[in-house]
């Protein structure tokens, strides 16, 4: 696949990844899980969950409004547990690690600007409606898509994640015993006038057994992790580092604290788009920072999908209590396929970007972000998230003038 966006022969770009075992990673989980069980219940919850991990201990803070009763307790430990982190002997155990909840209402004057007057609300149209709910906060929101791989997503993050979750299938299937949970993975890709060329270099570093030799971890890590994810054909004298450190045992949060929301480039595009500097997950969808970056996105992938450019920027901003968007810019970088005003056009059409419209159009009051909190949140081609679906490519080719396709991926 071509395209123009890089102009010089030659330019290195990186991006990493995270084990569901990462401390940030692991509260980014126990956040979703916490927002998935109140959907469950009752799917007009209000959440804004953040959670903390240290040695043996989480804490889970925020604000919640809900008719849901939640075991909460009982969803941080088993988050917990699924991760990996069984017994003391891999730095955490969710049985005897200490969880605290500190949860009050959200704040009215929040609310306020989301909930306007539901009586009024019910005697207009499902269209009229949407301009009587507002965004739940100001802030920008980016949705990207490119064409160099089938997730229509960067090479270098989708490599990046493929590492880590080939880390974790490894553990948990017992094919390598000695692996834990924490690890991390880097890739840098050489780019020449936009078209990969070459793997620059490769980072994976793991948590490990005291007792395994760092010839083994590289050994292993190389063989069935590395060359079973990256392309023969770009491993060209590239630069392979295991464990530069030499030793990786202590680790997840009994070597270094975890916050919800610290890998937002993780869970976005690697660095290679623009981000709009808000973390998803522990926020139910009438928070913007989510609901706007998964329209975003959904609006870029199938803009690209249809051919209409090979890769595609979308920022959309919102005033608190508004509902229709302050603004919304599109950036193909030089690959459009047609006049950029009409892809402006076309794109504002088919696409409702007020939030009450995106909650609907998407579905997005169900308890699927757990799933999420791991390996990104785009460019997920083993789930069906709706954000991800390329059902507006047809209608978009269409009233551009195109053939119809299969977009990949479709």
């Amino acid at each position: 696949m071509t395209t123009t966006f890089i102009s010089s022969a030659s330019m290195m770009l990186t991006s990493e990844s995270v084990t569901e075992g990462h401390p940030d990673k692991l509260c980014d989980q126990v956040s979703d899980a916490v927002l998935d069980a109140m959907l469950a219940q009752d799917p007009m919850s209000r959440v804004a969950c953040e959670s903390t991990v240290t040695t043996g201990f989480v804490s889970i803070l925020g604000e919640i409004t809900t008719n849901a009763y939640v075991d909460l307790q009982e969803v941080v430990r088993r988050t917990v547990r699924e991760i990996g982190y069984s017994s003391s002997a891999v730095g955490f155990d969710w049985e005897t690690c200490g969880v605290l909840s500190s949860i009050k209402e959200q704040s009215g004057d929040i609310a306020q600007g989301v909930n306007k007057s539901y009586e009024a609300r019910m005697a207009l149209n499902e269209v009229e409606q949407y301009d009587m709910v507002g965004a739940g906060d100001q802030g920008m929101m980016i949705g990207f898509a490119c064409t160099e791989t089938d997730e229509y997503m960067p090479l270098t993050l989708v490599l990046a994640h493929r590492l880590v979750r080939r880390l974790a299938e490894l553990r948990k299937d017992g094919t390598l015993k000695y692996l834990r949970p924490d690890g991390k993975s880097q890739v840098t890709v050489e780019y020449a006038y936009g078209v990969p060329k070459r793997i620059e270099a490769v980072v994976v570093s793991t948590q490990h057994e005291p007792e395994v030799s760092e010839e083994t971890i590289r050994r292993d890590v190389e063989q069935l992790i590395i060359r079973n994810v990256c392309p023969a054909e770009l491993l060209v004298d590239t630069k392979i580092f295991v464990n530069p450190t030499g030793r990786f045992v202590q680790g997840g949060p009994a070597s270094d604290a975890g916050l919800t929301g610290r890998k937002i480039i993780v869970d976005t595009y690697g660095g290679i788009a623009r981000h709009g500097g808000g973390a998803f997950s522990g926020k139910d969808p009438t928070k913007v920072d989510r609901s706007g970056a998964y329209a975003a996105r959904h609006m870029a992938k199938n803009l690209v999908a249809a051919g209409l450019a090979e890769r595609l920027e979308v920022q959309v901003s919102y005033a608190i209590g508004v509902a229709h968007p302050t603004s919304i810019g599109i950036e193909t970088f030089g690959t459009a396929k047609i006049d950029e005003a009409e892809i402006d056009r076309l794109a504002r059409k088919h696409f409702d970007m007020r939030p009450a419209a995106i909650i609907d159009r998407l579905d997005l009051r169900r308890p699927i972000y757990r799933q999420t909190a791991a390996y990104g949140h785009f460019g997920r081609n083993d789930l069906d998230l709706p954000w991800e679906r390329l059902d507006k490519v047809d209608v978009l080719r269409a009233e551009a003038g195109l053939p119809a396709i299969r977009a990949l991926g479709a």
